[in-house]
């Protein structure tokens, strides 16, 4: 009986790093105020019809648009519209789009995929000294309802102690460096416009009741209730400026 040999696979060519819509739909623009198309002073088109011209969702509009604000190429006036600035100079440009890291929506989005499952093992899982650490979070964070960047950090704690409870360190990796992503000049931005304590409330009564779902060990309730909890905050983000 002849072996015959299987050939060694060959390894896959290094994926490039991925492009950022957001930055790549904020340089057109950027482009069509310089060639004059859109002059200083002038409001834009409405969000609808430029991503209508643009081909893009309206999520990824309102990442370049944040994104054009952060440099100074137009100022966002809520209930009024978006304006085109005066060229002002010495204003940061945006890195390349393959260099330029995640937009908002994009890492909201992956949140809500993962963090929904995490939360659902969670359910499994956990302890009963989990519990107590996650009802630690989310005490904190109603108790600091009106001071954001306190809120914030009970938040963040709440939400990696989930995954903490899991026993799974790159699950716990995976959430820590998601969080971690979210924060620079266009999380900042965005949440300057869209972050408000209503918002906070609504994201009281969110983990509320995935803490309910993990007490009771409902793994589906638990997965069901973090999906809605994120794709109601990428909903507050993507309505209208206030």
């Amino acid at each position: 009986m002849t072996l015959q040999l299987i050939p060694k696979p060959e390894e896959p060519a290094s994926k490039p790093a991925p492009d950022r819509a957001y930055v790549r739909l904020a340089a057109q623009i950027h482009a069509l105020v310089a060639q004059g198309e859109f002059a200083a002073g002038k409001r834009l088109p409405a969000e609808r019809a430029l991503a209508e011209r643009f081909d893009v969702s309206r999520t990824a509009l309102r990442e370049a648009i944040i994104a054009l604000e952060l440099q100074g190429v137009v100022e966002v006036r809520g209930g009024s519209g978006i304006y085109v600035c005066e060229p002002k100079p010495g204003v940061a440009r945006l890195p390349p789009a393959q260099e330029a890291g995640a937009g908002p929506f994009e890492l909201l989005r992956a949140r809500c995929l993962i963090e929904s499952e995490v939360a659902a093992l969670a359910a499994t899982t956990r302890s009963d000294a989990d519990l107590d650490r996650i009802f630690e979070a989310l005490t904190t964070m109603r108790e600091q309802m009106t001071d954001k960047a306190a809120n914030q950090e009970a938040d963040r704690r709440f939400h990696l102690l989930i995954a903490q409870s899991t026993g799974n360190s790159v699950l716990l990796a995976t959430v820590t460096s998601m969080w971690d992503q979210a924060q620079g000049p266009i999380w900042e931005k965005i949440e300057q416009h869209f972050h408000s304590q209503d918002l906070r409330q609504a994201s009281q009564q969110d983990h509320q009741r995935i803490f309910s779902a993990l007490v009771a060990r409902d793994a589906q309730a638990a997965r069901l209730a973090m999906r809605a909890h994120l794709e109601r905050v990428i909903g507050e983000f993507a309505q209208g400026w206030r």
